[in-house]
């Protein structure tokens, strides 16, 4: 087989996001869906492989920025849309989009990589670690009940448009993306995908519906949700499912979960994606009622680690040289001397016979990268060499996070 692999043109979009679809079983999306992805498709980003005039192979990265520990907001690259055709498997076709695709972030000089993995076995290989977990939930409201903070009944909510709503709503969202590492600061276009609702998808639920947190006059919170109405021989017994939810204060975050708890004819509410550490744990009043379960979430990759390194704040000050396998990205390969405190950092790479303090791959470096995952787990898994008595517990605390890190939507 001669397979070209090139640039995507825009006039055969339509052929390569089909054999997407056929990579991912074949059922086709709903027409508002496939608009938004073509709407929002990076021509000059996304890659094809050709058998032929067949298209056989797709990847995609959307230009992002990425909220890091300490606040700041880094230029990383979006990987979507990956797939390669059954007939073509076991071939190297994935392995060179990956290598295509990494050689361009790298030149474009962004320093980081990121995606969510269909198969959670893929891209480790490829230099990706797991950096954060979601949190899921199936909450039987008739038996769990919420304790508020002060303030709570100060919070008016009203219900609005989800669409006429998208401006006040992405503004919170906004507000927020600092404030937790792992989030993505929503490009134009963007606010569209809170707002995707195909009908197909509903199973039974109703249309999105907004409810808007308000002080004084100024949105504080909103939730997005839908109702499934369900009853039998015993009553109403609907389900409220919760698809996003943001507040820039404990009351107003409060007084939306209180709301959608005691929205009237249901039983349950279910959400499928919030941090672990999402304060509504603290509010319940049985935890095991909520039926919790967590799901690997965002895989980051250091393109650049010196970059990379730099771009975050510690939360204590680390004064470590790592020893770095990088053997996809060679240039990473080596030992580099990190140098960082809660307001600034700095990471240089070293000669290779000054004595390291840890070893590690990449893979683990972009794991423990926004503070959701220990080195000193790592470590405990073979994963993290300590070379240095002491060097392990200093980056472990280093490294860490006050939050955990949260990715709010795919892409």
């Amino acid at each position: 087989m001669t397979a070209e692999l090139r640039e995507l043109d825009q006039s055969d979009w339509k052929q390569w996001y089909e054999t997407l679809i056929v990579a991912f079983g074949g059922v086709a999306e709903a027409p508002e869906e496939k608009a938004l992805w073509d709407a929002l498709t990076e021509f000059d980003r996304a890659l094809g492989i050709w058998d032929g005039d067949v298209c056989v192979g797709t990847a995609g990265g959307f230009s992002f920025r990425l909220s890091v520990p300490g606040g700041a907001l880094v230029d990383a690259t979006g990987v979507t849309m990956v797939s390669v055709a059954a007939t073509h498997r076991r071939r190297g076709l994935l392995t060179s989009m990956m290598r295509r695709q990494l050689d361009d972030v790298r030149r474009r000089g962004e320093a980081l990589a990121v995606l969510t993995a269909s198969e959670p076995a893929i891209y480790g290989r490829f230099g990706y670690g797991i950096a954060s977990t979601s949190l899921r939930a199936d909450i039987d409201t008739t038996r769990v009940r919420l304790s508020v903070p002060e303030g709570t009944d100060d919070v008016r909510l009203r219900y609005a448009d989800p669409a006429a709503a998208s401006a006040d709503c992405e503004a919170v969202y906004a507000r927020l993306v600092p404030t937790r590492p792992g989030m993505l600061a929503r490009q134009p276009g963007w606010e569209r995908l809170p707002l995707l609702d195909p009908e197909k998808e509903r199973d039974g639920a109703s249309p999105l519906q907004c409810v808007l947190a308000e002080r004084d006059g100024e949105t504080v919170g909103y939730a997005l949700f839908s109702v499934k109405p369900d009853w039998d021989f015993q009553g109403p017994k609907g389900e409220v499912r919760v698809k996003q939810l943001d507040a820039l204060d404990p009351a107003a975050y409060a007084a939306l979960w209180r709301f959608l708890f005691d929205i009237d004819l249901t039983s349950r509410l279910t959400f499928r994606n919030r941090p672990v550490d999402d304060p509504l744990l603290h509010l319940v009043s049985d935890v095991r009622r909520c039926d919790l379960g967590f799901r690997d979430s965002l895989y980051v990759r250091l393109v650049d680690v010196g970059a990379a390194l730099e771009a975050r704040a510690y939360r204590a000050p680390v004064d470590v040289v790592l020893d770095v396998r990088d053997s996809f990205c060679p240039w990473n390969e080596g030992r580099w001397r990190l140098h960082g405190d809660p307001r600034s950092a700095s990471c240089k790479r070293v000669d290779d016979a000054a004595s390291a303090d840890l070893s590690l791959s990449v893979r683990e470096l972009g794991a423990a990268y926004l503070g959701g995952t220990s080195l000193a787990g790592l470590a405990a898994a073979g994963r993290v060499r300590e070379l240095r008595p002491g060097a392990l517990a200093e980056a472990d605390l280093a490294f860490g996070s006050a939050v955990a890190p949260w990715l709010p939507h795919g892409f």
